[in-house]
């Protein structure tokens, strides 16, 4: 499979969360293959049906630990080629705390409907993702083996359907109903519902130069007085600086379409913090916000 991105957004580099993913996986694997024995890892970290009291991290760990090569190689290429772009419009923490949901649905919907056994991989985790991508992008496009186009929405629900029929059917080894698991979780997650008032947003959002890239709106700590106030004042300034654009004088005809292109930038991030919160700016978009906050301070 390979990315063929829209022209809405050019997909993202390699972002902080997915790569400590990949990270610890393959680290795992490398000690799997070296210093400790597969069986010994699995033991301890592998999800089994049995009392969830006496080994509840095995509904966590299991997704780091694969039973192959071809496994573990399938896993961390898919989650590098849709995980990134997640991760750029939700937050690393929230992008982490979801891909742990939904290996956790993985592992309840195989203590609950499968054939009995260990489960090991991070399928139901990279299925989750698979959803959320195409339920974000899902006319975005995928070379199936670099020659097939096919749209992320149809190559999900292609894969989603002939492992609910291997599952009914009986699956041999594959715990297809773990990846169906990670699915329904990543439905759950994405379709719960948010309400969000003005006034909420407002509590959640502290300025763009205090608030780091890797944390998202709804993990984000209730900011003071003064920093509520300070977004009131940049939202306020900005929005008044847009109104009163036309009545300003203007030394330049060059000048005026370059201001009204700064203003078209300003109300889209704006329209942006509202919707989905200051997590989800990307930091050329944080830039700009700056560079407004300080070019009307310093006009005052």
């Amino acid at each position: 499979m390979s990315w063929n991105p829209t022209d809405e957004q050019e997909r993202p580099g390699m972002t902080r969360v997915v790569q400590a993913l990949i990270a610890i996986t393959v680290g795992v694997a490398f000690l799997q293959l070296t210093i400790v024995q597969r069986g010994d890892l699995s033991a301890l970290f592998a999800f089994r049906e049995g009392p969830l009291g006496r080994t509840w991290w095995t509904s966590l760990t299991y997704v780091f630990l694969h039973a192959g090569l071809l496994h573990l190689v399938f896993n961390m290429y898919t989650l590098w080629l849709f995980g990134p772009r997640l991760e750029a419009l939700w937050g690393g923490r929230s992008f982490a705390l979801f891909y742990m949901w939904c290996g956790v649905g993985g592992a309840l919907a195989h203590a609950a409907f499968g054939n009995g056994g260990s489960v090991v991989g991070a399928s139901a985790a990279i299925y989750g993702v698979m959803l959320a991508y195409a339920m974000h992008w899902p006319k975005d496009e995928i070379y199936l083996f670099a020659v097939l186009p096919l749209r992320v929405m149809t190559l999900v629900a292609i894969m989603v359907a002939v492992d609910l029929v291997r599952a009914v059917a009986g699956g041999g080894d594959v715990a297809y109903f773990a990846h169906l698991g990670g699915v329904a979780f990543a439905f759950l997650y994405i379709k719960k519902p948010q309400h969000m008032s003005v006034d909420q947003l407002r509590q959640r959002v502290s300025p763009a130069p205090d608030v780091p890239d890797d944390i998202s709106p709804r993990a984000a700590p209730r900011p003071s007085k003064r920093n509520r106030d300070e977004v009131d004042e940049i939202v306020a300034q900005s929005k008044a600086a847009i109104s009163k654009r036309s009545s300003r004088a203007v030394s330049t005809k060059r000048a005026e379409p370059q201001r009204d292109v700064q203003a078209q930038a300003i109300d889209r991030v704006l329209d942006k913090i509202s919707k989905h919160g200051m997590g989800s700016l990307t930091p050329s978009e944080k830039r700009l916000l700056e560079e407004t906050s300080r070019q009307l301070r310093n006009s005052d």
